[in-house]
C-alpha cells in the first residue's frame, strides 16, 4: 500500500485543484473549467490591490458527482469542497461556481 502525497511542486492552480479533488472526492465526475478571462477586468483589479498572481487562474466552474456528497445537503457540500481548497483560496483562488451532486442525483 502506498500513500499519495498532495504535491507542490504542480505548477498550474488547475492541475493542484484537480489533484485535490481526484484524491479527496474520488469523483466519478470531475468537469473544472478556468473560467478566468471571462473576469479578465476583475482579475486586474484584484492584481492591482495585491490579491492575485499575474498567471490569472482566479475563477473557475467546477461540476463534480461524488459519492461522498450522498446525505450531504448544498452548503454541507460546498463548505467541503472550499475547505479541500482551503490554500488554493489563500494563495488567489477567488471565485468558484458549484454544481456538485451525489451519484443517486444523476
Amino acid at each position: 500500500m502506498h500513500s499519495i502525497a498532495m504535491s507542490t511542486d504542480i505548477s498550474s492552480r488547475t492541475d493542484r485543484i484537480r489533484n485535490i479533488l481526484l484524491h479527496r472526492f474520488t469523483p466519478t465526475v470531475l468537469d473544472l473549467r478556468d473560467d478566468s478571462a471571462r473576469h479578465a477586468g476583475h482579475i486586474t483589479r484584484m492584481e492591482k490591490s495585491g490579491h492575485a498572481p499575474g498567471t490569472g487562474e482566479t475563477h473557475y466552474k467546477l461540476k463534480m458527482v461524488s459519492p461522498v456528497f450522498t446525505g450531504m445537503n448544498r452548503v454541507a457540500r460546498s463548505r467541503t469542497v472550499h475547505q479541500a481548497l482551503h490554500e488554493e483560496f489563500a494563495s488567489g483562488l477567488h471565485a468558484l461556481a458549484l454544481d456538485l451532486k451525489s451519484p443517486d442525483e444523476v
